[in-house]
């Protein structure tokens, strides 16, 4: 069944490729390169998973992580937070996200993850 996906990742490289890889995988995937751009699509779509970043050049992750989980239309939908920062690896913790992965990542883990939020 085709899911959903929401990408929040400013560099337009990392969000292409994941972009590849869902859509590889049969899933719905919309990119967004800013906080602001992301906002105006959760406002019209609510989608099956979310994928963020937790380091954005006009915000961070973990403050938009937070505000989904604390708003009732959104709290369901899982969460992965992604970081290139090891020390970041908390952040599942920190707000509550379903899955944190490291950057670079190895595709197949990538794939198997989203999946277990999605199924």
């Amino acid at each position: 069944m085709k899911k959903s996906i929401f990408v929040l990742d400013d560099n337009d490289d990392i969000r292409n490729i994941i972009e590849e890889i869902l859509k590889e995988e049969q899933h719905e995937v919309k990119g967004f390169d800013t906080v602001e751009n992301f906002r105006k699509g959760i406002r019209f779509a609510q989608p099956d998973l979310i994928i963020l970043d937790v380091m954005l050049t006009d915000g961070n992750g973990l403050d938009i992580c937070d505000e989904l989980k604390e708003n009732r239309r959104t709290q369901h939908i899982p969460i992965i937070m992604m970081s290139a920062n090891k020390n970041y690896s908390d952040a599942k913790k920190k707000c509550e996200t379903e899955d944190f992965i490291n950057k670079p990542f190895d595709i197949d883990d990538f794939v198997s993850r989203v999946n277990e939020q999605l199924f």
